[in-house]
């Protein structure tokens, strides 16, 4: 028979599995790259930065309305938050599969 806290264990483990299924979901439905607003010569040029393999690629994306600027600066916030509730997440999960490891009935 399984120990009480380790029911109670397992069960937090499926909760951790299941949020970070949602936060890796979260992250691909994000835009991919960041916006970068560049000054040449007292003009504002807007660049699309991503990684394409292993190069930064600066994409060209012309004059943006305030609407576009606001999708990208909420996009990296987002991103940010996600891959920090993300790496939460997991070292939960390698802490809660270590604690159901044992063999011993709690």
């Amino acid at each position: 028979m399984r120990g009480v806290i380790k029911g109670v264990l397992a069960e937090e483990l499926e909760n951790s599995l299941r949020m970070k299924k949602e936060y890796e979901g979260a992250l691909r439905r994000l835009p991919e790259g960041c916006l970068a607003i560049r000054k040449i010569r007292g003009h504002q040029y807007c660049y699309l930065v991503k990684r394409i393999d292993k190069k930064v690629k600066y994409i060209y994306k012309g004059k943006l309305s305030v609407e576009e600027k606001n999708k990208y600066d909420d996009a990296k916030e987002m991103r940010a938050k996600y891959r920090k509730l993300l790496s939460q997440v997991k070292k939960q999960i390698r802490f809660l599969r270590s604690s159901l490891r044992g063999k011993e009935a709690i």
